[in-house]
């Protein structure tokens, strides 16, 4: 039997199981529908994580009409655990966002978990007391690609100059990497034995990684595993 949704038009005959092709497919649906949609409870609100989080959690309940997935939970630590893929929305006026911290090898091999990148424009009509998002950009970052633009380009041409232990540890040192001696040195055997793919995030150090988004938006569409959706 066909359902219907009432939030998003979306007619079903069973729920599907959710994919990245599928994933991607509804983003860019989403950012369509909402685009044309006036959005009275964000007027007024300029706090860029409380409408990240709006636009996250109306794009799960869109993906919940159509696909069975398992919902994010406090252990998996990302929206989509199924796929291995967060979901982040920022302003286009400094598109970053927050992550939790699991440890410095993350800058070097990446999150661990692919992102869908939502950057937004919000606009606020006065007289209507409403808002408006426009999505200028969505885009999908394989998780080959997630470690520190930066910090994986040094360490791999320090492997290309046959760099050794020693000087992948001075580099971590450098860079100030929040790492103590002994996992510095776990670290630098690591890197020597499986070298780091080239990132395209900028991560920077805090209790939280900070994400900065700027150099995936401009590699979208022409570097291999990061995806163009919107």
């Amino acid at each position: 039997m066909n359902r219907k949704s009432e939030n998003w038009g979306i007619s079903v005959q069973a729920k599907d199981i959710l994919r990245i092709d599928s994933l991607c497919a509804n983003a860019a649906a989403f950012a369509q529908q909402t685009s044309c949609r006036d959005i009275p409870e964000l007027y007024g609100v300029d706090n860029g994580k409380s409408v990240g989080s709006w636009v996250e959690i109306q794009f799960q309940a869109m993906l919940a009409v159509g696909y069975d997935f398992p919902k994010s939970n406090a252990a998996a630590g990302i929206d989509c655990p199924s796929l291995n893929v967060d979901v982040k929305a920022t302003s286009i006026t400094q598109p970053q966002s927050s992550c939790p911290f699991k440890s410095a090898a993350q800058k070097i091999f990446g999150l661990g978990y692919a992102l869908l990148v939502f950057v937004y424009e919000k606009a606020d009509n006065a007289s209507a007391k409403t808002s408006r998002l426009d999505f200028h950009h969505i885009v999908f970052v394989d998780a080959s690609c997630t470690a520190d633009f930066q910090t994986s380009r040094g360490i791999r041409q320090i492997l290309e100059n046959g760099g050794n232990e020693d000087d992948l540890i001075a580099f971590m040192s450098d860079k100030n990497l929040p790492v103590d001696s002994i996992e510095a040195k776990r670290l630098a055997a690591k890197i020597l034995k499986s070298p780091p793919k080239q990132g395209y995030l900028t991560i920077s150090n805090a209790l939280q990684w900070r994400l900065q988004y700027t150099r995936v938006i401009g590699e979208a569409g022409k570097t291999t595993g990061i995806v163009r959706v919107r």
